[in-house]
């Protein structure tokens, strides 16, 4: 037997986390375009490809009790339709650590025939490190050291 494919994975650019995604036919609406909400779940896989790539299982903090990473907030602009077969690029910065979040920019490009990017859709978001109850709690302190090798420090004013 040979062996099998790996899952598709993302890479990091300095701060930036880039993975790719093809635009499926179950992707698309009656029109032909990618449906809005596939983005969210785009830019979700993304997500969890850079946590895993910095070393955070999301799981094992689960399966302890420990709790788990959740969306708080969300605000998405569409710019461009994605259609069937686009390879898709998304690119994930972490911007700022709390003691009990990360906020978060995505992007998505649509790459051309041409080798161009043509932003489809970004997002600013929030995610929250919440109990398995459902409250806010501190992130784990080796979470919050991973995300620091990735996130800009602000220049001094």
């Amino acid at each position: 037997m040979t062996s099998l494919p790996l899952p598709p994975g993302g890479r990091f650019d300095g701060p930036v986390h880039r993975y790719a995604v093809r635009a499926f036919f179950e992707d698309t609406d009656l029109s032909g375009m990618v449906y809005h909400a596939n983005y969210l779940r785009w830019f979700e896989r993304a997500r969890s490809d850079m946590l895993r790539l910095l070393g955070i299982d999301q799981r094992a903090a689960q399966d302890a009790g420990e709790g788990a990473y959740a969306v708080s907030e969300a605000t998405i602009r569409y710019r461009a339709p994605a259609r069937l077969d686009d390879v898709v690029l998304i690119e994930s910065v972490a911007e700022d650590i709390g003691a009990a979040s990360v906020r978060l920019f995505q992007q998505a490009f649509r790459r051309d025939a041409d080798d161009r990017l043509t932003l489809l859709a970004d997002v600013r978001l929030r995610v929250g490190f919440v109990a398995p109850d459902g409250r806010p709690r501190r992130q784990p302190a080796a979470w919050r050291a991973a995300f620091a090798t990735i996130t800009p420090v602000p220049e001094p004013q």
